[in-house]
């Protein structure tokens, strides 16, 4: 069985969340399935000093940073479609709302880069589990807008009526716990959005991993 996992960079200031990108890794791996690392060779919206939290006058690409957690043996994203994974999971970190799309700015009427999309909704379309951590439920979100997806992000009003706005149903849920929509295979959990360290995260992301092969068909 093969996995995708989409990371947004390397960072949870401007790209992906580290915590949450290795713990989904970790669990994969521990679950004897190949792992597919990919990123969109795109560039950083943004680059912040992870020290002090002030932006940099500098650019970094979101493929190359990626490969930094990915050890190196990461693909495009454009190189990979539905049909050579199983299963796609997109670990969180500002980096995904960042560089995958403009909530940020416009909020419910975000719009998500080309390269994100069509992988989103190839995997939907061919029925194939969708697992969402932290504020990446928004990005699914806004790709799979008829989907009406039961999704979370944790308890934050503000992105779930976001989230509600794009046509999906939020639902409350524990950092411990993830969100399985059955009828979409689509899995969330809030790690970050709702955890404070990383033992907090691991849980909920543990129990997503699980249910995102479970719907794979892993036994």
């Amino acid at each position: 069985m093969k996995v995708g996992v989409l990371l947004a960079g390397c960072g949870v200031f401007d790209g992906a969340e580290i915590h949450e990108a290795t713990l989904t890794l970790y669990f994969l791996d521990r679950e004897g399935v190949e792992i597919v690392c990919m990123a969109p060779d795109i560039p950083q919206k943004e680059v912040i000093n992870h020290l002090n939290g002030e932006k940099m006058n500098e650019t970094r690409n979101v493929l190359v940073e990626a490969a930094r957690i990915a050890r190196g043996n990461i693909k495009n994203i454009n190189e990979v479609s539905a049909d050579e994974i199983d299963a796609l999971i997109m670990p969180g970190g500002y980096g995904v709302a960042k560089n995958f799309s403009n909530f940020l700015e416009k909020g419910a009427e975000a719009d998500v880069i080309p390269e994100v999309k069509r992988l989103l909704v190839e995997m939907f379309q061919k029925g194939k589990p969708i697992g969402a951590v932290c504020i990446s439920p928004v990005i699914v979100a806004a790709a799979l807008r008829e989907a009406k997806a039961k999704l979370t992000i944790g308890s934050d009003e503000q992105v779930a009526k976001a989230i509600e706005a794009m046509g999906q149903q939020h639902l409350v849920c524990p950092v411990s716990e993830a969100l399985v929509d059955e009828e979409h295979k689509i899995v969330s959990t809030p790690a970050y959005m709702e955890g404070k360290t990383i033992k907090d995260v691991a849980e909920g992301i543990e129990k997503l991993v699980k249910e995102v092969l479970r719907l794979a068909g892993k036994q």
